[in-house]
């Protein structure tokens, strides 16, 4: 027991610590670092009160040295790169598009100044911020106008929340999906102040059941790409042409939720076609809003283009305020959109397009070069195997098609799914955590992701320190 009080009474105060971090405090603030060795000091009172710990060397040194991992570790931004190897291109968990440089120095550029966000330079007066793209996007799609929100729930919601507030929109029972993080159709709709009239069935809907349910009361008709499914066997829906005249035939505006937002023919690049979304427009839509961080390959934001008269009426909804873009968001998307003015460059400079269209060949002889440096490393445990494997495109784009990919196989030699579990959490700890998926027994890292290979191989030396 004396030996106990002698222990405590050896703590060192609070302000003889302090004392000794004046660096720490001038980096991270007197309170943050104040708050971490009382949290320190009071730990530690408390392990030697019960007798859970033995004290070695300077009691000094041993509150300094803990106090600063504390406030080191609090001080992290929780946000940090990733290596991308689940097989899945664009995965919203891991931030969907990756930006081509133009972009990311287009942020740069506009973060470090004040910039022309909303002035018009000619004028010398207020502007819109919409002026930024609204150009580029009606070049680029063929629409009459444009505007844009912070994601394409938002574009959805805006336009029907302008358009059918307190009225009905029918929509095909088999077009009511739900959306990442279940997010539901019907509950945004709702949501928007409308009426939700379901019609058809959930494998088929005729132009019949829309013609059916239009009353006084409806606002739109509204047609939901089912962009994240698809419904095969007996199944039918019906034609955005057939929509589009019935709608027109009614005077009704036609709104179409293309979702993932491609502008290009991805036929020519040898991947799965999807419908643009010019060509959905040239079928007769009066309103389309889709994404700009899927097959469009920008930031997160959704866009509503169509007749110009609509789009007047949704930019001058209250809504369009909260849920307008903010500076850095815009000075990305520019730059993307300005990408597609030159396709012959696209493929090179767009990312999202270049991992996706990446030659298999080229895939397997970086996996056979990763896989000679990583064997050795950890085969006392593991056993690393060359595989063929596929990625697919993610985020609800394209979501039965796959691409061919290549990629490393590994499995415990216990051959137990505990020693797969552990190295998928040592991957995780690495500098730069690595992001891979279990499958059929097996730990699998799909390379078609992998564009920095010398910062991945670098960290090998970390893996073993973290299987540990």
């Amino acid at each position: 027991m004396n030996e106990k009080k002698s222990e405590l009474r050896h703590l060192p105060s609070v302000d003889l610590v302090l004392r000794e971090m004046t660096d720490l405090i001038d980096d991270c603030g007197h309170a943050r670092v104040t708050d971490a060795v009382r949290e320190e000091l009071s730990l530690l009172r408390e392990s030697i009160s019960s007798g859970n710990i033995e004290t070695h060397g300077s009691l000094l040194d041993t509150v300094i040295k803990n106090a600063s991992e504390r406030v080191k570790l609090s001080m992290q931004n929780s946000f940090t790169p990733v290596f991308n190897l689940s097989g899945t291109v664009l995965h919203t968990n891991l931030g969907r598009a990756v930006l081509p440089q133009s972009a990311v120095d287009a942020i740069a550029r506009v973060a470090q100044s004040s910039s022309n966000l909303e002035y018009d330079l000619e004028l010398g007066k207020r502007g819109d911020r919409d002026s930024h793209v609204e150009n580029l996007i009606c070049e680029l799609s063929g629409a009459e106008a444009a505007t844009v929100v912070n994601n394409n729930a938002a574009a959805v919601l805006l336009t029907l929340n302008t358009l059918a507030n307190r009225k009905q929109v029918p929509v095909s029972r088999g077009e009511l999906v739900e959306i990442g993080g279940s997010f539901r159709m019907p509950e945004i709709i709702i949501s928007a102040g409308c009426e939700l009239v379901e019609v058809g069935t959930t494998n088929r809907t005729h132009l019949k059941d829309y013609a059916n349910a239009i009353n006084e009361n409806t606002a739109l008709l509204l047609k939901v790409h089912t962009s994240n499914y698809r419904i095969e066997g007996f199944a039918s829906e019906v034609e955005e042409n057939e929509l589009a005249q019935l709608a027109q035939d009614k005077n009704l505006p036609f709104v179409i939720d293309l979702g993932s937002g491609n502008l290009i023919d991805l036929k020519a690049y040898g991947l799965p076609e999807e419908p643009t979304v010019s060509q959905v427009l040239e079928n007769g839509v009066d309103i389309i809003t889709f994404s700009g961080d899927k097959l469009l390959g920008g930031p997160q934001c959704g866009i509503i283009a169509g007749k110009k008269e609509l789009i007047q009426k949704i930019k001058q909804n209250p809504l369009k305020r909260t849920l307008r873009l903010d500076k850095l968001t815009l000075a990305a998307l520019v730059e993307v959109l300005r990408l597609y003015q030159n396709p012959e460059q696209l493929q090179l400079k767009l990312p999202t397009l270049a991992k996706l269209t990446r030659a298999v060949d080229e895939i397997r002889e970086q996996s056979e070069r990763v896989s000679k440096i990583l064997t050795p490393i950890i085969a006392k445990d593991y056993e690393v195997t060359l595989t063929d494997c596929m990625s697919q495109v993610g985020s609800g784009a394209l979501p039965t098609e796959t691409i061919p990919s290549f990629g490393l196989s590994i499995q415990g030699r216990d051959n137990s799914d505990q020693s797969l579990r552990h190295l998928d959490r040592a991957m995780h700890q690495l500098p730069i955590p690595v992001i891979g998926r279990i499958q059929n027994g097996s730990y699998l890292l799909d390379f078609r992701c992998l564009d920095n290979e010398a910062n991945f191989i670098a960290q090998f030396k970390s893996l073993l320190d973290a299987l540990s």
